[in-house]
């Protein structure tokens, strides 16, 4: 029968429906966000709330980036901004991508190397994989203040330096997890079958393997380049002025006259996802290739 029977029709129904719920449940928040940084003043906490503004305006946006517009808005106001809240994002930006990159880069590279070292050579036992797990699920704020006080003895707080440890340290685990399995994915007996053939070990884990990862290797640097570039309570503990996030960036938007700036937020968040978006559509091609690598058992 052409469609099927009016049970599995109606299963099919019910599954696109549930789909379709679920896409409107998770892109309502970025709508709104969006939606929020076009809004005049007027309109940030009005209720009903407004969805769609009817007077658009990148007052917002100009905030973000211009130092003299908040002291227009603030003048507007009858009010008076903070002198953080009207320094430009560019230098969060900038810090950001620098520290965000940098731990990246450390977290996925020495992550590969012990990923290999688990799945070829079993360091560690066999239960060491899992108790790096556990490493990832404590809570940050559990060991922010032996961190703070360390780097404090050290000189590493409100340090490029500082931050990038911090955040290669905190993310170290999550790319070993992810990378081991995709290493463990690819069989010991194409390394050994180019070993045959004259190569090292290493030379053979870098020619044979590691091309076959690639894929995998991106989406764990996408991943761990968003835990870095949203995290907020190690580079708020950390840092005292001289190193600014776009998240301590977003919290500096708040005036004593006019209370949080919720459509300056929103323009610092709906730019700070930029960058994030761009890299997973330079990577998409390799992301859905790692995502599902392996998934075929040999």
């Amino acid at each position: 029968m052409a469609g099927g029977s009016p049970t599995r029709r109606g299963w099919r129904f019910v599954r696109r429906t549930a789909v379709v719920v679920a896409m409107t449940i998770s892109f309502l928040p970025i709508f709104w966000l969006v939606s929020t940084s076009f809004k005049p003043y007027e309109e940030w906490t009005t209720f009903p709330p407004v969805w769609v503004s009817s007077q658009p305006t990148l007052q917002n946006y100009r905030i973000v980036f211009a130092p003299e517009s908040a002291r227009r808005f603030a003048a507007d106001q009858s009010g008076s901004l903070d002198y953080k809240v009207a320094d430009s994002a560019w230098k969060a930006f900038g810090d950001s991508a620098i520290i965000s990159g940098a731990a990246t880069f450390l977290s996925v590279l020495f992550g590969l190397l012990a990923a290999w070292s688990i799945a070829r050579f079993g360091t560690g036992g066999r239960t060491y994989p899992f108790q790096l797990l556990t490493l990832r699920m404590f809570p940050p704020i559990a060991v922010v203040v032996p961190i703070v006080a360390l780097f404090s003895l050290l000189r590493l707080s409100d340090t490029y330096l500082g931050l990038i440890l911090a955040y290669t340290a905190f993310t170290l685990p999550f790319s070993i997890w992810m990378l081991r399995s995709f290493i463990d994915d690819v069989p010991p007996e194409l390394e050994g079958a180019a070993m045959v053939h004259g190569l090292g070990r290493v030379q053979a884990f870098r020619t044979v393997t590691l091309p076959l990862i690639r894929g995998g290797l991106l989406s764990t640097a996408l991943f761990v380049f968003i835990l870095n570039w949203s995290e907020f309570l190690f580079a708020l503990t950390l840092t005292s002025g001289k190193i600014t996030t776009v998240t301590l960036q977003v919290a500096k938007y708040v005036s004593a006259s006019s209370g949080t700036l919720y459509g300056v937020q929103a323009a610092m968040g709906a730019i700070s996802t930029l960058p994030v978006v761009l890299f997973g559509y330079l990577i998409q091609r390799h992301m859905v290739r790692g995502l599902t690598f392996g998934s075929v058992k040999r």
